[in-house]
């Protein structure tokens, strides 16, 4: 019987289908372009094939095209009658995630997991920061996360996909030392791995050595493809690391080259991302507010983002229609978000209505009401979705209030429970 690379039997009969599919999925895994166009062929080769369908229909819904991801799944689900149980069970995770049924998919989680834990491509929905453990809305996500990839680690030995995230789960857990073999190890195994290179950027910002991350980021880069998925990302932790070190104007360099919306490699939700967390950032340094860019971001939100529903793309629309002064809009977003929460379906339950609310007040200038928004909000975070550096957003926001309300004694403590902000 035909195996993949983690030694899982596979229900075809077809080696080129066998070794397409098995292509895709590293392709996939790993970040790097052609892995749709990979799974097709592995489909071409064995339409009957359920897996490439399935894996098809996940990476579309990564790049955001919903409709081509639930015909893709559909037709997978139709396929997936009479295969081995692994295999049933795998097609019946992705078509929890591709309908948007994320609390069948995190209770079909573990269960599966237990059941066959080298099954990489589910794994590989959850093993990063803003997969689908850590955009669950639940507290304590981190934690989660980091627990399960201890428990699979010994069915991973040395695997450098599986360190490179074990690694990350580890610095994001406060694990520093724990974290940086792991992660070194899974660069030197394989060098082009990029989230071996993110888990590096992030090591690199948590121990708050950003001349490191400046240096690793800018070679590392000259090699990844420039249409990759995780190019432009990569490119906003460069950016942020040129910000760290004083260097503004090669970091609105790089925002304009590699992650302004229009050239950004990612999907809608990475170029909302992205960019807006730069440009307040950006302005948190001193640095004059880009209006242009602000306007455009506030349009490219509007239109991608019409309606609340995931609470870390939320936060950043959020900002954009504060800057833009769009109170009805910004009210319409609250009072959307507070509805879903009201029925249960917004994990996140208050936190971000509770952003928006400090977000408007430091735009506004009154710092007293920033603080008393933000503040209670800084042990919850987490459970907004996104990595500390992503969520310095907010922390950094109710620093700069604290310095403005002139409450030198709340920035100390701040500082003390995450020393990342400064």
């Amino acid at each position: 019987m035909l195996t993949d690379r983690y030694d899982l039997p596979l229900s075809t009969s077809s080696s080129a289908a066998r070794d397409a599919y098995i292509q895709g999925c590293t392709t996939k895994l790993t970040m790097y372009p052609g892995a749709i166009e990979t799974f097709d062929r592995a489909i071409e080769a064995d339409p009957t094939f359920a897996l490439p369908h399935a894996a098809r229909a996940h990476a579309l819904l990564e790049r955001g095209d919903v409709a081509a991801a639930r015909a893709s799944i559909a037709k997978a689900t139709g396929l997936a009658a009479g295969v081995p149980d692994r295999e049933a069970s795998h097609v019946a995770y992705f078509a929890s995630l591709v309908a948007g049924d994320t609390e069948a998919a995190l209770a079909a989680l573990p269960v599966h997991l237990d059941a066959w834990p080298r099954d990489v491509l589910v794994l590989g929905t959850t093993a990063f920061t803003n997969g689908l453990i850590g955009s669950s809305g639940r507290a304590g996500q981190k934690r989660t996360l980091l627990e399960l990839l201890d428990h699979l680690a010994p069915h991973y030995s040395d695997d450098w996909w599986f360190t490179a995230h074990h690694g990350m789960a580890l610095s994001e857990n406060g694990a520093h030392n724990a974290a940086r073999p792991l992660i070194a190890r899974s660069l030197a195994q394989n060098p082009g791995n990029p989230w071996a290179a993110h888990a590096t950027a992030h090591l690199a910002y948590e121990t708050g050595d950003p001349q490191a991350a400046c240096g690793f980021l800018t070679e590392w880069l000259k090699s990844y493809p420039r249409n990759a998925p995780l190019y432009s990302h990569l490119s906003w932790h460069l950016a942020i690391a040129h910000l760290e070190s004083g260097n503004a104007v090669t970091a609105a360099g790089l925002f304009a080259e590699a992650f302004a919306p229009d050239v950004h490699s990612g999907p809608p939700r990475g170029k909302l991302n992205d960019a807006v967390s730069f440009l307040w950032r950006r302005e948190l340094t001193g640095q004059t507010r880009d209006k242009a860019a602000w306007r455009e971001l506030h349009d490219f939100a509007i239109r991608n983002f019409p309606r609340g529903g995931a609470a870390f793309s939320d936060l950043h629309v959020i900002l954009t229609l504060v800057v833009a002064g769009d109170d009805a809009g910004l009210e319409s977003r609250v009072r959307q978000i507070e509805a879903l929460a009201h029925e249960g379906r917004y994990p996140s339950g208050g936190c971000v209505p509770a952003v928006a609310r400090g977000f408007r007040a430091f735009e506004g200038g009154e710092d007293h009401a920033a603080i008393e928004a933000l503040e209670p909000l800084v042990d919850e975070l987490e459970r907004i979705g996104g990595s500390h550096a992503q969520l310095d957003l907010v922390r950094f926001t109710l620093l700069h209030a604290y310095r403005r309300a002139v409450r030198p004694d709340a920035a100390h403590r701040l500082l003390q429970t995450r020393h990342r902000v400064h």
